[in-house]
């Protein structure tokens, strides 16, 4: 299994390099950002590939329930907080574990362990995943997919019969699904086996012309051989 990409996002310093610290001790885990401010942390995501956030509740910000409300379920999260009064709220979002703080390193390491055993079922077993889209979590087959495209802050995901409209990247899109997907224009990644015709500057999908970007060109047509 590859590492799992880290982020720490968490108002108090101290908490932060204790995280951290834990961290660097687990060597399938990664750290690749933190911060003190949640919004930095929304921009690094939306730019940047991360699997699992640690975080904080109560920040002043922005909290960390509204984090997760605004990410969506294209994260996994581990949340830490000094009041276990929150538990239960953060129960009803795509998390893993909940560590009360002062948070030691033997229970940080049951939560990783947690961790490891989710992405590596998810590695084995997925021919799904979930998406938000207009305000519900649907469960979408890989296999019903057409085609992804970007539109700003969001991408429009399109089956036969649907299309869900979701906060996020297509960058993001491109490190969860299988390999029977490929991106072949800034703007769009189809699914290979869902291809009728190919022509010089497009694939028809269904009855959905899709552009070919001249630098996709070549990775599309080898991936055909």
């Amino acid at each position: 299994m590859n590492t799992i990409k880290c982020v720490v996002v968490d108002d108090e310093p101290l908490a932060i390099s204790l995280l951290e610290n834990y961290i660097r001790k687990i060597p399938f885990f990664e750290l690749v950002f933190s911060t003190e401010n949640p919004i930095l942390a929304l921009e690094y995501i939306k730019d940047n590939d991360s699997d699992l956030i640690f975080l904080d509740i109560q920040m002043p910000e922005l909290t960390g329930i509204n984090f997760m409300k605004i990410v969506g379920s294209r994260q996994k999260y581990i949340l830490t907080t000094a009041y276990s009064e929150y538990a239960l709220e953060g129960y009803e979002h795509n998390i893993i574990d909940y560590l009360l703080k002062p948070v030691s390193f033997d229970r940080f390491q049951k939560s990783a362990l947690k961790a490891r055993e989710r992405f590596s079922v998810n590695e084995e077993t997925d021919s799904h995943f979930f998406v938000k889209s207009s305000g519900q979590q649907h469960r979408l087959l890989f296999n019903d997919i057409l085609y992804i495209e970007s539109i700003k802050d969001y991408v429009n995901i399109r089956t036969e019969d649907e299309e869900y409209i979701v906060l996020d990247t297509l960058k993001s899109m491109e490190n969860q699904l299988p390999d029977q997907f490929i991106r072949i224009h800034k703007s769009f990644i189809i699914n290979l086996d869902k291809i009728k015709s190919i022509g010089a500057k497009k694939v028809m999908l269904s009855k959905q012309e899709i552009p070919i970007g001249d630098i996709y060109r070549a990775n599309l047509l080898d991936k055909l051989k």
